[in-house]
């Protein structure tokens, strides 16, 4: 019982900045596993330089701000049965356990086997967004990731300064991430390959699967995870 009701006090100190902090993990989350838009990110800065991959890394980081939106406003509606500090309980470590899950999918995943031919021409940075743009928004699951880290995150909140905040940065966050692999690919093209990308994928699941069980175990025994 008194776990629950440290829950909810947990619920009742959400402000802007934790709200900016776990928009920018669940950015970073979301976008690090390497789909198609990660791989097309990969091929595009190694074939047609850094800005042309990062371009497409930005129009995959919108189309997430989208899916999102759609998870956080569906999960509005019963915003007051989230809060239940029951309810609200066992939804994180439902949310934990379907990231640990994701992140077995992820480290078992083979990156290598999406890779497709990509065309010498540069064409420009739009066309590079609109694509990366497409491809994300063509994965409709996307929808139940962020469902599982909303509900783990404490993400849905009924206050709108915050959670704009949190969905500012949740953009914030998958661009870092697009930023800095861009930037790793662009200094380690001439030794990078396949192998590279695999080694990447499966870095990220180990991580998702640690940071979820460790969620999980903090849950469970009330000492929850919070960056207050």
């Amino acid at each position: 019982m008194n776990e629950i009701l440290d829950f909810q006090y947990i619920l009742d100190q959400v402000g802007p900045i934790e709200m900016a902090l776990k928009g920018m993990i669940i950015g970073i989350v979301a976008s690090a596993p390497m789909g198609p838009v990660g791989v097309l990110c990969v091929q595009r800065t190694l074939n047609k330089g850094r800005w042309y991959g990062f371009a497409t890394g930005v129009g995959a980081a919108i189309s997430d701000l989208i899916y999102a939106a759609i998870a956080g406003f569906g999960m509005s509606f019963v915003v007051d049965i989230i809060e239940n500090p029951i309810i609200a309980y066992w939804i994180k470590v439902a949310g934990s356990i379907l990231l640990f899950i994701f992140g077995v999918w992820t480290f078992r995943s083979n990156p290598a086997q999406q890779i497709r031919p990509v065309s010498k021409n540069k064409s420009n940075l739009v066309h590079n967004f609109i694509t990366g743009f497409l491809v994300t928004l063509s994965n409709p699951l996307i929808l139940f990731l962020f469902v599982a880290m909303f509900g783990q995150f404490t993400f849905v909140v009924n206050n709108f300064v915050p959670q704009i905040v949190g969905y500012v940065f949740i953009v914030v966050g998958a661009l870092l991430w697009w930023f800095g692999l861009t930037w790793l690919i662009n200094k380690v093209r001439n030794r990078f390959d396949v192998r590279g990308i695999w080694i990447i994928n499966r870095v990220i699941g180990v991580i998702v699967m640690v940071v979820s069980a460790a969620v999980a175990i903090s849950v469970l025994t009330g000492n929850f995870f919070s960056f207050n």
